[in-house]
C-alpha cells in the first residue's frame, strides 16, 4: 500500500503527492494491534496518576514545559528547561532566541488548548497557533500564520531545490490536502481506532510541510 506518488514538477524537480486518509484498504495487522494496546495501557496509567496527585494542573503545566523543550531541541534550539524556568522565576525581558522559542511553544500549546473550547481543530485554527509559534522569534519572516505560497524542500543545510532529500507537494496540492487532512480530521463516518487517526494525521501534516518553517514543531503541538 502506497503513501502517495512521487509526480515531476515542470520545472524539472520530483514531489510527493500524498494519497488521502484513510488509506485504502486499511489494515490493522497484528503487531499493530499490540503496539495499540500497550499505548493505551501507557494513557490509561497516566490518567490514573494524575487522579492522586495533590496538583495535577503543576503536573500538566511542567509536562509542557517540558515538551516544549524537547521539541524544540529537535529544530536545533539549545534552551534547557532550566534555563527556561530560570528565566521565568526572575521575570527578565529580551529573552535570548533558543529560550524565546521555547516560550512562544509554550504559548502556542496554551492558546490552542483555550482556542479548542470555541473552535474545532481546523485550518484556521492551525494557522492561528502557527502565528502564535513564530511571533516575534527565528522564523517570524516566513509568513507566520499563513501557508507558503512557494515550494519548500527538506535537505542539508543550504541544499538547493534539485539536490533536497524530499520535496513536499506543490502549493496547489498542498491546499489541496489540507482540505483533505481537515476533512479525515472530522469524518465521523471512518470506523479506526483515535491513536491510530492521530498517527495518521500527524504523518500527513508533515508530509504536506504547509508552512515554509515551524512543520516540525507544528505537527508535535497539534
Amino acid at each position: 500500500m502506497r503513501s502517495g506518488t512521487y509526480v515531476r514538477q515542470i520545472e524539472g524537480y520530483r514531489a510527493f503527492i500524498p494519497n488521502n486518509l484513510p488509506p485504502d484498504p486499511f489494515i490493522i495487522d497484528w503487531e499493530m494491534q499490540e503496539l495499540l494496546s500497550n499505548a493505551d495501557r501507557a494513557l490509561g496509567r497516566l490518567d490514573g496518576i494524575t487522579e492522586i496527585l495533590p496538583n495535577p494542573d503543576l503536573f500538566v503545566t511542567m509536562y509542557i514545559k517540558q515538551e516544549a523543550v524537547l521539541s524544540s531541541q529537535i529544530e536545533g534550539t539549545q534552551a534547557s528547561l532550566v534555563e527556561v524556568l530560570e528565566y521565568e522565576s526572575k521575570s527578565q525581558k529580551g529573552a535570548l532566541k533558543d529560550i524565546s522559542d521555547v516560550l512562544n511553544y509554550i504559548d502556542a500549546i496554551h492558546y490552542g488548548l483555550k482556542r479548542l473550547e470555541e473552535l474545532p481543530l481546523s485550518l484556521r485554527l492551525i494557522k492561528e497557533i502557527h502565528f502564535r509559534l513564530l511571533d516575534k522569534t527565528r522564523g517570524y519572516d516566513k509568513i507566520p500564520g499563513e501557508f507558503r505560497t512557494s515550494q519548500n524542500w527538506i535537505g542539508a543545510p543550504g541544499c538547493l531545490l534539485k539536490d533536497a532529500s524530499f520535496v513536499p507537494p506543490p502549493v496547489n496540492e498542498m491546499n489541496r490536502s489540507m482540505g483533505e487532512l481537515e476533512l479525515f480530521l472530522h469524518n465521523d463516518q471512518i470506523k479506526m481506532p483515535f491513536l491510530i487517526r492521530v498517527g495518521l494525521a500527524h504523518a500527513q501534516f508533515e508530509t504536506i510541510h504547509p508552512f515554509l518553517d515551524g512543520n516540525g514543531r507544528m505537527g508535535r503541538l497539534i
